[in-house]
């Protein structure tokens, strides 16, 4: 693994989206430390093939290329919106595409956002699981974001940008892991 390449997926419907924006700030942070290639997709970027996709071969061709970064990522950074508890259906759609054994092994940095504490499991009780069924590596820490935390939609939360610090670390890890290469020191 020569030259890695940090994807982060996030499953925001609407834009200006501080979910994308706060899985974006995580690829970057990663991305600078390691002078690795960087892309972060929402699923406006997707677009509407993805509504109509029974399978990935029916998505259109720019969202095929996306579907293709996703899966080809050395490291996947994926968030999403909270609604009712959980995650997006386009964003649990997406994820249906994906055969079940392509993201094996592949270290997922888990991320979610909402209105208040009382959604914060969604990474516990949602994202896990789904990362879980694809026998993912999900990295221990997973971080979640409330509005309180953001300010004009970046995150300015101190608490929380030392979660993603201590998450960040544990993707240098396991780069270093994968490419047998020491990495950035942290």
């Amino acid at each position: 693994m020569s030259n890695p390449a940090i994807v982060g997926f996030s499953g925001n419907i609407t834009r200006p989206s501080k979910t994308r924006a706060f899985v974006d700030l995580i690829v970057q942070d990663i991305a600078t430390r390691h002078d690795l290639p960087a892309r972060t997709y929402d699923i406006d970027d997707v677009g509407p093939s993805l509504g109509t996709a029974k399978w990935a071969r029916d998505l259109d061709a720019r969202a095929q290329a996306i579907f293709s970064h996703v899966v080809a990522a050395d490291v996947l950074v994926v968030g999403s919106p909270t609604y009712k508890g959980s995650y997006t259906g386009l964003f649990k759609h997406f994820f249906d595409l994906v055969d079940p054994s392509a993201l094996r092994g592949k270290p997922v940095l888990l991320t979610a956002t909402g209105g208040g504490e009382r959604h914060a499991l969604i990474v516990e009780h949602q994202l896990r699981p789904l990362f879980g069924f694809f026998e993912a590596f999900a990295l221990p820490t997973a971080v979640y974001a409330t509005d309180k935390d953001f300010i004009d939609g970046v995150v300015r939360s101190e608490p929380i940008l030392k979660r993603v610090a201590q998450a960040v670390s544990e993707v240098a890890v396991q780069l270093a892991k994968r490419s047998g290469v020491r990495l950035a020191a942290e």
